[in-house]
Order: structure tokens, then C-alpha cells, then sequence
């Protein structure tokens, strides 16, 4: 005999593996839209440096603003579920934007154009390769050298040493500076580009592709923005509603959907970094198009399974209810493609959006705080106070990992000794991969804890994963100082071993928080919370922007023209919000008994 839930649905009895069979289909459905998404991720910031050739401050905030839009749209997503569409509906309205998005990355355009002019010369710069063996050529009809870009100046690769200029020498024996201003413009010789000219005798010149590229560029990443605020709340509270309160494997679900996670990440950053950095970026995204595509058809041809799950508040307002003489659900199909206007315009203005956001969040924050004072009483106010409390905590948090996609991807491509098989993209395998690992034995880990009543509260996890972040840059910066080699490189050990401590950090907090959210929330605003909870993350990206851009050295054509002084930037600021990530952690360590007294027997 069969149960209903609230909604009329009839709860899952069909298990697989001890779990109910729809997660399944929620495992597979989110890893192809992770395949799609980390695949696109791994490749993006390098894709903005090196073919538009955005400054790295530019391409980061480019990338900070778009990542905060990523997770602010949860919030109407989950709204939008809650009282209309249902979780189902919505995923689906989602994972079509996501396909066309995805789809229109792979339209390039002609990319940013790069010129360098000395005397009465002027030769294009191009780049062959994407990788770090990548070198720059000089270009003027039928002369094609090889040069180098540095802090000094221009040098044409191959050039005897005697061709260089030296510095004046004073009496005492040290090189007198020579400032930029004083230097007269060097000529092209009449045999071709010049062995070296210094810093003050050419111009660069950077011509970007702004009628094709860049608007199809912001509009496919505006399709994503908000095919993510459709999908990804709701999905995730799809799996919530596969399990009854209190059901001990909840946890463990949202662990094993978390791998699901993972394991698209990691076959994406892998798949799409191959064929993007050899054969051309169209190639990775497209592949990652294909990706969004098998997670829409797992999705529609999968909803038996999920048995009624994520179904509409109200069916029957929902399809009687008209809007101008259309369907309700219609008007939220065409509500999301209006939607990616007034989104491919902020994503294009990043330094408002720095602006604006945190003071948005703050009210919607403040908001939900008010509702839960004013509105509920004791249990119910007591949990939803904790998880705004830790909503907070994970703003820290994320504002840190998330330099995984920004600033830890630079210095893997700037700063990272690397197997010349091995590119910058495949570092984001790390992070995906150690989760498909370490994931089903820590969410064992907690079921063994539990049964034996050891398992951390939520705050507790949640101070230890702040302290391993903090841990993973400290790890960073004193490789930074220690190890690196005579191209200011640091060994890629270094880089696996952050990411490594980031990982686990991720493991302890974020399927966790996603656990919490859904236990600690009282029921009729479990998606706002669910959205606030991805908010945070918003919020965090658009910090995470803000400590990235401090990490920006000048690049030509994509090359970074002083490795030097890039990984000293990179070390003192890994250094600083390393110690901050673990200060923080040991803060919350010390109020868990106080919150973990408020979640009111939840654990």
C-alpha cells in the first residue's frame, strides 16, 4: 500500500541501492548539467585573457559577475517553483536555457587582435598555442619572428645577447635606472624587427572583437545565468522531497548526489580542457553543449521515476490560471528569455553589479531575517535563525573556494610548472575528482559517526571547512616563497595538495549545508531558503572577484609579461586570506555549542 505526500504525490517505494530510485535520475540529470557548466568554467577566465584579450582584472570581474548572477537567480528560480511552476517544471525551463547557452559558446567570433608599433612599423602580434608553451610572433607581411615581452621591453627571440642594449653603470657598480619617459623610440632597422627595444620606444594597440564575438559571448553566459536560476535550487530540493523528515539517509543522499556533481565536473574538465586548448576553444564548449543536452533528455525521459516529486503547488491553478490570454506556464517559458536582457547587460557591467549586489542580498538577508522573528516562534524560529547564522559563515567560505574558477586558474597557467602534456584546464579535474574519492566514504563516515551518536554537528563541520580553505592558501604561499623554480614557477604537487584541503573543506560544508537547509527550513519556504542559500554564494563570488583582481598582473596577447613579480602578488595575498579562512574557523568553532543548541535536536 502507498502513501501520499502534501501535494498528492505518491511517495517513493522503489529503492535503488537503499535510496529512492528517482535520485538516480536527479544523480545523472544534475552530473551532465555539471559536465556542461565546469567544463565551460575550466576554460573560461584563460578563454577571456587569451582570445578576447580582456586584462586579467577584466576577465576576473567579467567572471566574478557572471558567477554571482549564476547563484543570485536561484533565489527567483526558487520562488517561482514554490508558488507556481513546481521544482519539476522549473528544472526543465532551466535545462533548455542551459543547452542554448552552452551551444552559443562555441561561437567565437574573431576573437581580440593585438599590435605592437615601433618607429614606423607596425607588426600584429599573434599566439601559437593555448598552452603555457604558447610563444608570441611578430608579424608584418611576409616577416614572422619570435619575440618575448618583458618588463624591460621587447626582445626578438634568437637575438645574440651583444644585440641588447645594457644598462649605464654608474662608478659604484649597480645599473642606473632608466626611466620609461627618457628612453627615445627604436626604430625598425631595414632588415626587420629590431632585437630590443625597451620600454618607452613602442606602442600596443588592442583591437577587440565587439560587434560578434563579445555580444554573442555575454549572451550565451546570460542563457547560462539564468538557466542556472531555473535548475539549480529547485533540483536539489527535488532530492530533498525524495526523503521524509528525519529519514537517516538524507545525508547520505545528498552526498551521493553530490558526487553526481562531481563526477560530471570531472569527465567535463578533463573532456572539454583536451579538445578546447588543442584543437580550439568551440571545440570544449561545444562538447560541453552536448553534455547540457543528455541532462535535459536523462531529466524529461526520467520523470516517472521521481514519482510524483517536485510536482506544482497547485496543479489545477496552475494550468487553469491565463496571462494575457496565455498559460501561466507559458508566461514563465517566455518570462526566462526575456529575462536574458537586463542579464546580458549586467554581466557586461561588472563594476556596477560590485556595487549593487551585496547592498541587494543584504535587504533580501535582512528580509528573510525579519520573517523568521516576526512570523514563526519557538523550534521553527530557533532552526531558521542557525541557518542563516551558517548561510553567513559560508559567505567566507565561498568567497575563498571560489578562486578555484578565477585567481587559482591563473596562477595554474602563470605560476605552475606543468608536464608539457598537462594544461591549466585539467587543474579543475582536482577539485571533482578527489570529491568522486573521498565523497562516499565521508558521507559513510557520517552514517558510522551517527550510529554510534559522534557525528559533528553542522556548525562544527561547517568551522573546520572554513579552517582547511584558510589551510589550503597557506599551503600556496609558502610554496610560493619556497619552491619555485628559475621561471617563477611552483611544482604542481603544491597546487594538487590546495585543492586537496579545499576539497575535503567543500566535502564537510557544502552537500552538508544543502542538507541543512532542507532539515533546518520550516516547509512552505523551503525554496527561498534554498535560494538564499545559493545567494550566499552569490555574494561570495562577487568577493571572490574582488580578491582575484588583486592578483592581476599585465599580460600581452595573454602572455603574463613579469612571472616575477606575478607570483610575489599571487603568495602575499594567498597568505593573508589563508590566515583569515583559518581565524574565521576557529571563531565558529568556539559558538557551535550555542548554535547546535538552537537546531532544536537536528543535527
Amino acid at each position: 500500500m502507498s502513501s501520499t505526500d502534501g501535494a498528492g504525490a505518491v511517495a517513493p517505494r522503489k529503492t535503488f541501492l537503499g535510496h529512492p530510485r528517482g535520485l538516480v535520475v536527479l544523480f545523472f540529470t544534475e552530473m551532465w548539467e555539471r559536465f556542461s557548466f565546469y567544463g565551460m568554467r575550466a576554460m573560461l577566465t584563460v578563454y577571456l585573457i587569451q582570445h578576447f584579450l580582456f586584462g586579467p582584472e577584466e576577465a576576473q570581474g567579467i567572471y566574478a559577475a557572471y558567477a554571482a548572477l549564476v547563484y543570485l537567480m536561484p533565489v527567483i528560480g526558487g520562488l517561482i517553483a514554490d508558488k507556481y511552476l513546481g521544482s519539476r517544471k522549473a528544472v526543465i525551463i532551466g535545462a533548455v536555457l542551459l543547452v542554448l547557452g552552452h551551444f552559443t559558446m562555441a561561437f567565437e567570433g574573431t576573437g581580440g587582435r593585438e599590435r605592437i608599433t615601433i618607429g614606423e612599423t607596425t607588426y600584429a602580434i599573434e599566439v601559437d598555442g593555448r598552452n603555457q608553451d604558447r610563444k608570441l610572433f611578430a608579424v608584418n607581411g611576409a616577416e614572422r619572428v619570435e619575440i618575448e615581452v618583458t618588463p624591460e621591453g621587447v626582445r626578438r627571440i634568437g637575438a645574440a645577447e651583444t644585440e641588447t642594449p645594457p644598462a649605464p653603470v654608474e662608478a659604484g657598480g649597480a645599473p642606473t635606472p632608466v626611466a620609461p619617459t627618457a628612453v627615445a623610440p627604436v626604430a625598425a632597422p631595414a632588415e626587420g624587427f629590431p632585437a630590443f627595444t625597451p620600454v618607452g620606444g613602442y606602442t600596443l594597440e588592442t583591437t577587440r572583437d565587439t560587434q560578434v564575438g563579445e555580444p554573442l559571448l555575454f549572451l550565451a553566459l546570460s542563457l547560462i545565468i539564468v538557466g542556472v536560476g531555473f535548475l539549480k535550487a529547485n533540483i536539489s530540493t527535488v532530492v530533498g522531497a525524495l526523503y521524509d523528515e528525519n529519514d537517516p539517509r538524507r545525508d547520505g543522499g545528498f552526498t551521493i548526489f553530490y558526487v553526481g556533481i562531481n563526477l560530471g565536473s570531472f569527465l567535463a574538465t578533463i573532456a572539454c580542457s583536451y579538445l578546447g586548448y588543442t584543437y580550439g576553444w568551440a571545440y570544449g564548449f561545444g562538447l560541453a553543449g552536448i553534455g547540457m543536452l543528455l541532462g535535459l533528455l536523462t531529466f524529461i525521459f526520467g520523470q516517472s521515476w521521481l514519482e510524483g516529486r517536485g510536482a506544482p503547488p497547485n496543479p489545477a491553478k496552475l494550468a487553469g490560471t491565463k496571462v494575457l490570454g496565455l498559460p501561466l506556464e507559458a508566461v514563465f517559458w517566455i518570462g526566462g528569455l526575456v529575462a536574458v536582457f537586463p542579464t546580458w547587460l549586467l554581466v557586461q557591467r561588472h563594476e556596477m553589479l560590485e556595487r549593487f549586489l551585496p547592498w541587494a542580498a543584504g535587504a533580501i538577508f535582512a528580509g528573510v531575517v525579519g520573517y523568521t522573528v516576526t512570523r514563526l516562534k519557538g523550534v521553527e524560529r530557533s532552526r531558521m535563525l542557525v541557518a542563516q547564522v551558517l548561510i553567513f559563515f559560508s559567505v567566507l567560505f565561498w568567497a575563498l573556494f571560489e578562486q578555484a574558477g578565477s585567481s587559482l586558474s591563473l596562477f595554474a597557467d602563470q605560476s605552475t610548472e606543468m608536464p608539457s602534456w598537462f594544461n591549466a584546464g585539467y587543474t579543475q579535474s582536482f577539485n571533482p575528482g578527489i570529491i568522486i574519492l573521498l565523497g562516499p566514504l565521508i558521507a559513510g563516515l557520517w552514517v558510522a559517526l551517527g550510529k554510534r551518536r559522534m557525528e559533528p554537528s553542522t556548525p562544527v563541520k561547517f568551522s573546520l571547512a572554513l579552517a582547511l580553505v584558510g589551510s589550503g592558501f597557506l599551503v600556496l604561499a609558502w610554496a610560493s616563497l619556497n619552491t619555485a623554480n628559475a621561471d617563477f614557477r611552483v611544482p604542481l604537487i603544491f597546487l594538487f595538495l590546495t585543492y586537496l584541503l579545499h576539497t575535503i573543506g567543500e566535502l564537510l560544508l557544502s552537500p552538508v549545508g544543502l542538507s541543512m537547509i532542507t532539515k533546518l527550513s520550516v516547509e512552505r519556504v523551503v525554496g527561498l531558503m534554498m535560494g538564499v542559500w545559493f545567494l550566499s554564494s552569490s555574494v561570495a563570488h562577487i568577493a571572490a572577484g574582488v580578491i582575484a583582481k588583486a592578483t592581476a598582473t599585465e599580460t600581452v596577447a595573454g602572455v603574463v609579461t613579469d612571472p616575477g613579480l606575478a607570483l610575489q602578488t599571487y603568495a602575499s595575498l594567498y597568505n593573508t586570506i589563508g590566515w583569515v579562512g583559518v581565524g574565521t574557523g576557529v571563531l565558529l568553532l568556539a559558538l557551535s555549542p550555542i548554535l547546535k543548541k538552537g537546531m532544536g535536536g537536528v543535527n
